[in-house]
């Protein structure tokens, strides 16, 4: 299983809910994709961002389909214009 995970810190608290609810419908676009999560910060500590995306794929072919995707390309053209910084981990489980 290849894992995409992404933190994400927002200029503005109130596109939070829209990113979610945007990013959770890449599960029903993107054919590659095993497993979607996106989870809001609820603690707000000083380490803390906003918002995490965890993806899950068969294998990095998986990942890098969904990567030039249509779907996910809309999601993250409108994600860069509300985004302070993101920061990615990527693995093999």
């Amino acid at each position: 299983m290849f894992v995409h995970i992404v933190f994400m810190k927002f200029k503005d608290p109130n596109a939070i809910p829209t990113a979610k609810i945007r990013l959770e419908t890449l599960k029903n676009t993107v054919p590659s994709i095993v497993e979607l999560e996106v989870g809001i910060d609820i603690l707000h500590s000083r380490r803390s961002k906003d918002l995490v995306l965890i993806t899950r794929f068969k294998n990095e072919e998986g990942y890098q389909r969904y990567a030039v995707n249509p779907h996910h390309q809309t999601v993250l053209t409108w994600l860069k214009t509300q985004l302070i910084e993101s920061s990615t981990v990527d693995y093999i489980q």
